[in-house]
């Protein structure tokens, strides 16, 4: 049979090679097309005698990116439709059969009595990674730009397809929830070192080593489908239990407000699914889906911090004429708590940073705070320690603001004091190139009577702008409106943040 989005091949050894490959897209991702088909290609694995097992691999450069979010999108506007049609219950049934649809399939891939495997050959997240701990065994080519991951609570959704019960059986309930209320994307050893992930091997041998795995009599059973499995940490109602539940609730309050339902829902799955057999756990998980994808919140975030950020990257709102730039070396103008931290995440980012302050001891301590976060990270296994060696390089500290010269973006996050700040831009206009944009760390002072501080301001584009403070937001373009005719010698722009954003480093 002939697939649109799959390729299956069966060797001579009775070992089926299910090869994704999405057509009309640069990576895999998850649709209801993606589903029916891997639907069928699971039941003709499972009737077919003649196969002894399944791997699954992709033809791409990243295994799968995740579910379309299109297609959330869309049975969002369905069930609107319906609601206002057919009524609310209507509405919410016919969401809950479209969300049970990929967790059901996952669940026949892990009970069909046939090993399946999942050959990583990239980066695998959401329901992408789902599929893969759906599969019986899990093996990764070598790859240090690899990462796996359940982000999915970054916009306003939780893992729906088995994630959340898996995960919670696989790992202690205090790593479980940290992991998924985190939404961390995880490189190979940190994933092998934490069992998500079962062997690395050379990308050469990887769909090999998956099916060596099978040939060897591999296992065709969770574990949790076993007799005598026992939860990692124990039953939710011991000792152990209590010491991760109730506190696990109160910092969600404490950090949240309750403000975000997919944080909530996480919480509520894992406990009560801990205390089902797997096939009710992953019906408790539909319907809280199912419910956190109707929210306002959700919309809102997938909306937001995905469409539009799609736009927004593809160069939405540029401002006319101003070409794309590329920053290569940011410098920031003090190095107290704020300064340290946009520093930290820009060199992090692989960019370099100049760190300015008042004095040298000022600017190193600044430096020293870099260090301390990035150890840390090392301490948890979350980075190399040539990864603190080379984010530390790329740190100069100093005190000479001739060393701003060749800064393709400038931030003072000097002190919240209208004099200091006008005194660190004139200082830093004397130096700064012709196509130099200047941001400034602010949260109380108008953007507009910062802007007035420099020697030509009108022209400057005065609309805050909020600086993206994430490690992997620092390395994207900024723009300003470009400085139009009249004698304006340089294009400068102020970029408004608030002073919580510099503290989300990870």
């Amino acid at each position: 049979m002939t697939y649109r989005n799959f390729k299956l091949d069966v060797d001579s050894d009775g070992i089926a090679l299910v090869t994704w490959d999405m057509a009309g897209r640069s990576m895999n991702l998850i649709d209801m097309a993606m589903i029916e088909e891997l639907g069928e290609i699971v039941t003709a694995v499972a009737g077919d005698a003649n196969v002894k097992g399944a791997v699954i691999a992709s033809a791409k450069d990243a295994f799968c990116g995740g579910a379309d979010l299109t297609m959330l999108e869309r049975i969002g506007a369905v069930y609107k439709d319906m609601a206002r049609t057919q009524g609310e219950e209507a509405a919410a049934t016919w969401v809950y059969a479209e969300s049970c649809k990929l967790s059901l399939l996952y669940r026949q891939i892990e009970t069909c009595g046939k090993p399946w495997v999942a050959a990583i050959n990239g980066t695998a997240v959401g329901g992408g990674f789902e599929l893969v701990l759906a599969c019986h065994y899990r093996v990764a080519a070598e790859n240090p730009r690899t990462r796996v991951g359940l982000p999915e609570v970054k916009i306003g959704l939780f893992p729906g397809a088995g994630g959340t019960q898996r995960i919670a059986r696989m790992l202690a309930p205090a790593d479980a929830l940290q992991f998924l209320l985190k939404g961390d994307q995880l490189r190979l050893d940190r994933a092998k070192a934490m069992k998500l992930v079962d062997a690395v091997v050379p990308a050469a041998d990887l769909v090999k080593a998956a099916k060596d795995w099978i040939k060897a009599g591999g296992a065709a059973k969770k574990p949790w489908d076993a007799d005598g499995f026992k939860l990692p940490g124990g039953p939710v109602y011991s000792k152990a239990g209590m010491m991760v539940f109730p506190p696990a609730n109160a910092l969600y309050r404490r950090e949240t407000y309750d403000n975000y339902p997919a944080g909530r829902a996480i919480l509520q799955v894992v406990y009560e699914g801990l205390q089902l057999p797997m096939d009710l756990a992953l019906r408790v998980e539909s319907r809280w889906f199912a419910k956190i994808l109707r929210s306002p919140e959700a919309a809102a975030m997938i909306r937001t911090l995905f469409m539009s950020m799609q736009e927004l990257n593809k160069g939405a709102r540029r401002p006319p004429g101003v070409a794309a730039t590329r920053i290569a070396r940011v410098g920031v103008i003090g190095a107290g708590f704020m300064g340290a931290g946009i520093a930290y995440v820009t060199a992090r980012a692989g960019i370099d940073v100049v760190l300015i302050d008042r004095d040298k001891p000022s600017a190193e301590k600044g430096k020293a705070h870099a260090e301390k976060l990035i150890t840390e990270q090392v301490n948890k296994g979350r980075a190399k320690a040539a990864d603190r060696d080379a984010l530390l390089a790329r740190i100069t500290p100093g005190v000479d603001y001739a060393m701003l010269k060749d800064c393709d973006l400038i931030i003072e996050a000097v002190f919240e004091d209208r004099k200091i700040k006008a005194a660190t831009i004139h200082m830093a206009q004397d130096v700064i190139g012709l196509s130099t944009t200047f941001g400034s760390n602010t949260s109380t002072l108008p953007i507009s009577s910062l802007a007035a501080e420099f020697k030509d301001p009108a022209p400057i584009h005065r609309h805050p702008f909020l600086l993206p403070g994430r490690a992997h937001d620092a390395g994207r373009d900024h723009h300003g409106q470009g400085d139009r005719a009249g004698g304006a010698r340089r294009r400068a722009r102020l970029c408004a943040r608030h002073r919580q954003d510099a503290d989300r480093r990870q």
